[in-house]
């Protein structure tokens, strides 16, 4: 799962580094729980939660929907 995960972020990516920010993914667990490091701009923005959920959530879950929730750590 780990690897379709990361085809998944390589599409996010370009947005989020359009606005200075990255992603990296930490660690994908067995129960479908994603972790991911935010990046640049990305870390400590006001956005970043509503950026997590509605963005990298959405996306992987539509994608994998084994994925139960993303975590941001």
């Amino acid at each position: 799962m780990r690897e379709k995960v990361e085809a998944v972020l390589a599409k996010i990516r370009p947005m989020l580094e359009a606005d200075g920010g990255g992603i990296e993914l930490v660690d994908v667990s067995e129960g479908g729980i994603v972790k991911v490091r935010l990046k640049g701009a990305c870390q400590g923005c006001m956005g970043a939660q509503m950026t997590l959920k509605m963005g990298v959530e959405r996306a992987l879950k539509e994608e994998i929907p084994e994925i139960v929730e993303v975590r941001a750590v």
